[in-house]
């Protein structure tokens, strides 16, 4: 199977990295699309109800999109912008494999 291009997935030597735009402190934990940063990359907007303090909101977008994507927690981390908006997040396990399983996901979500 081809795998669909999501435009906010890199391949990681150890899984794909994903851009994020991430906005605590929303109404509601959910992931609402897509958006162009400065530099012309793409990232996926995600909202958490979760306040940007103590890591709080790094918890719950990791349980959302844990959930979201029915992949283990333990498999998902911020790598890059923990106290930022703009984060980048790792997701260990095959490439491939995850480039197809996201892919998907992002074309059924869109």
């Amino acid at each position: 199977m081809i795998a669909v291009a999501a435009p906010f997935l890199e391949a990681h030597a150890c899984g794909v990295t994903v851009r994020l735009r991430v906005r605590p402190a929303a109404r509601r934990n959910a992931v609402s699309g897509t958006q162009e940063r400065s530099d012309g990359s793409i990232a996926l907007n995600v909202q958490v109800t979760a306040p940007p303090e103590g890591g709080k909101a790094n918890e719950a977008l990791i349980k959302l999109l844990a959930k979201t994507w029915r992949i283990p927690k333990s498999r998902l981390s911020v790598i890059a912008g923990a106290s930022t908006r703009d984060k980048l997040l790792l997701v260990e396990g095959e490439t491939e494999a995850l480039r197809e399983a996201l892919g998907l996901w992002w074309k059924e979500a869109g």
